[in-house]
């Protein structure tokens, strides 16, 4: 693929979750698509091993292990990829936690707290500290947050993580409305039910949601995680400049029935 071609040439982009699933594939994706990409999950020895690959394909990338759920963590991982590679262009925030099987009232104060921590502080510590240097470069930048089906509908997932894909749709959409002047593009990703590794632990603890999640998308399966990515470095490029405060569905048909 030439150059030309690329959709991320010449870009910086932060991914979280980038050691596994969605977030994995991604940072292949753009690194292949031209992007620098700058790595951030909690699993420093798998994130490394990202890092690795890419740079083995010619590619350029760093690892920054870290939670998002720390402000302190996304601080540093924004600040070391804009002193390594000069600025920021864009972002998938991606990490997540996801739990099933549990009614509302049955679910323990940890779990609650792990996953709004997680699924709406990651994604607000990560634009609160990634705005501000897309601003600063004067050229403005874009930002896509992953949601879910479960942030539009009620699923199968816990109360919790319905609530959470719910609150990073409301975020996406504040973003967008007060950085849209300012050259930042904010959307968001519904994503469906995806082959990833966080999915088959829902599974292992919840087999009988398997037949549910793929009897209700149009396409009767689940998502591989590369097409999710692909979506996402689309609306991370400049071929998406018109696009913003969305919340594109990526998820097989999921949500139109």
């Amino acid at each position: 693929m030439s150059s030309e071609q690329k959709m991320l040439t010449g870009k910086v982009a932060m991914i979280t979750g980038a050691s596994s699933g969605i977030g994995r594939a991604a940072a292949r994706l753009f690194a292949a698509e031209g992007a620098a990409v700058v790595l951030m999950a909690r699993r420093e020895d798998r994130l490394q091993d990202v890092v690795e690959e890419i740079r083995a394909a010619g590619g350029r990338a760093l690892a920054v292990a870290g939670d998002v759920a720390s402000s302190a963590d996304v601080e540093r991982a924004v600040k070391s990829g804009a002193e390594t590679f000069g600025r920021l262009d864009a972002a998938f925030n991606n990490a997540g936690y996801a739990t099933a099987g549990h009614l509302l009232h049955e679910t323990d104060d940890v779990t609650y707290a792990r996953t709004l921590d997680v699924n709406v502080g990651g994604v607000w510590n990560c634009m609160r500290h990634q705005i501000p240097v897309m601003l600063g470069s004067g050229t403005g930048g874009a930002v896509v947050n992953t949601s879910s089906v479960a942030g539009q509908v009620a699923t199968g997932a816990s109360a919790a993580y319905i609530a959470s894909k719910h609150a990073v749709i409301g975020l996406t959409k504040a973003a967008a409305s007060e950085y849209g002047e300012r050259g930042i593009r904010v959307n968001a990703l519904v994503v469906g039910n995806t082959l990833t590794e966080m999915m088959s632990e829902v599974l292992d603890t919840s087999p009988e949601l398997e037949k549910e999640f793929v009897a209700r998308a149009i396409q009767k399966r689940m998502a591989d995680p590369t097409e999710v990515a692909q979506a996402a470095a689309w609306l991370c490029s400049d071929r998406a400049s018109f696009v913003t405060g969305s919340s594109m569905s990526v998820d097989g048909g999921w949500t139109a029935i």
